[in-house]
């Protein structure tokens, strides 16, 4: 049976894309290697964080990296080895690290995300879904003088921004403590539960009426004639008229395409715990020297941090996660974590952070959605609307947010 369109992933990006296909009018298959109960999407810190934050590469990143590593506060750790793909990726990131880039970047974050915004209130509505979704803003807390002092002097509009000393600070964050300079709400930010977005969607895909493979990986891809015919997986193989490769930082089917995505994974690492009522967080929060992110969430609240790259190594590393949290509580009053569950997981991560999304330029009825890196939940419904657009239209207004076309 040849299908309509299959959307390979089961991430956010690719329920998304499944969602505003099938409400194009395209009848959608999702295919993904788990049953879309844990993946990396699940482990999401929930910040929906376009809105005056500056990107992974901005102007002196590497020298406060190099600083914070000195200090044991680094959230980036690299593995070097014999992978040239990884220099290569480095090698552009330095490059993109400079005021022109970082300006494009968050006007193209501005737009896309305020529309990520309002479709996530129009799903919720259209949907009857609980995201737990709180538009109350991001507060970045500055554990350097010289970096609070920065961000200060860029945070004058108060319609956007707020400036809050250490005591002010206690308001919205009662766990920190008196080490910490202050910190800037940014007021236009918002948050979710990455686990409620998660369930919730893939309930509503069904009620929609998209179909589900799960549990099977795809091994291997069918060309003929400029298309892509069919993915192989080790129990059958799946024809369609449309591919969309939303497979994270996996790229099996750009391999087959012979296509070199300049991508890499990035591991990160969460934990999530319950904590007494009081002291948790009043929205979403990111010590923005450490890249340590602290979400409440309905019954718990979770911390979010690493930069690893250069491994597969797919298990939790106790190391790591240690070092996570004693960089936190370096910050924070003492208060117990308790039922810790960790995780960890990799982003597709791009060294100019626009995402990697558009049609293959050989085979046109194939479509790539991946390269968010830490942004997929920020970006995912704008991505996913884009998607629609590019199979339905063959719309191109996508291409200024678009790796493939920076």
């Amino acid at each position: 049976m040849k299908r309509d369109v299959i959307v390979i992933g089961g991430g956010v990006i690719g329920l998304m894309s499944a969602y505003y296909l099938t409400k194009s009018g395209r009848k959608v298959t999702i295919i993904d290697e788990g049953d879309i109960t844990s993946n990396t999407s699940f482990g999401n810190a929930g910040m929906l964080s376009s809105f005056d934050k500056t990107p992974l590469s901005y102007p002196g990143v590497i020298a406060q990296t190099l600083k914070l590593m000195a200090k044991g506060e680094s959230p980036a750790q690299l593995h070097f080895g014999l992978d040239w793909k990884l220099y290569r990726w480095l090698w552009k990131f330095m490059r993109n690290a400079n005021e022109t880039r970082m300006k494009k970047s968050m006007r193209l974050f501005e737009q896309y995300g305020q529309r990520s915004l309002d479709l996530y209130e129009q799903i919720i509505s259209d949907e009857n879904l609980d995201f737990d979704y709180h538009h109350d803003g991001l507060l970045m807390v500055y554990t350097e003088q010289n970096s609070f002092d920065l961000k200060v002097s860029h945070a004058q509009d108060t319609n956007r921004f707020e400036i809050c000393d250490v005591a002010k600070t206690k308001e919205y964050l009662p766990s920190v403590n008196d080490k910490i300079k202050g910190s800037v709400l940014l007021k236009k930010n918002a948050h979710i539960d990455p686990q409620k977005v998660m369930e919730g969607m893939k309930k509503a895909l069904k009620k929609l009426g998209v179909e589900f493979i799960l549990n099977t990986k795809v091994t291997d891809v069918e060309f003929n004639n400029g298309k892509v015919i069919s993915v192989i997986t080790p129990k059958d193989s799946y024809e369609a008229q449309t591919f969309v490769m939303a497979t994270g930082y996996q790229t099996l089917m750009a391999k087959k395409a012979k296509k070199d995505l300049v991508m890499t994974p990035a591991k990160g690492y969460s934990v999530t715990f319950k904590m007494p009522q009081e002291l948790k967080p009043k929205m979403s929060t990111l010590f923005a020297d450490m890249f340590i992110a602290f979400t409440p969430r309905k019954d718990t609240a979770r911390i979010t941090s690493k930069l690893e790259l250069g491994t597969t190594n797919p298990e939790v590393v106790k190391k790591q996660i240690e070092s996570i949290k004693t960089n936190f509580k370096r910050y924070t009053i003492p208060f117990e974590m308790e039922e810790q569950v960790e995780w960890c997981g990799f982003r597709p991560l791009t060294p100019n952070d626009m995402p990697l999304i558009g049609k293959d330029e050989d085979y046109d009825n194939l479509v790539y959605a991946t390269g968010l890196g830490w942004l997929g939940m920020t970006f995912a419904p704008s991505i996913g609307e884009s998607i629609a657009n590019i199979i339905q239209k063959d719309d191109k207004s996508y291409k200024s947010f678009s790796g493939f076309y920076q």
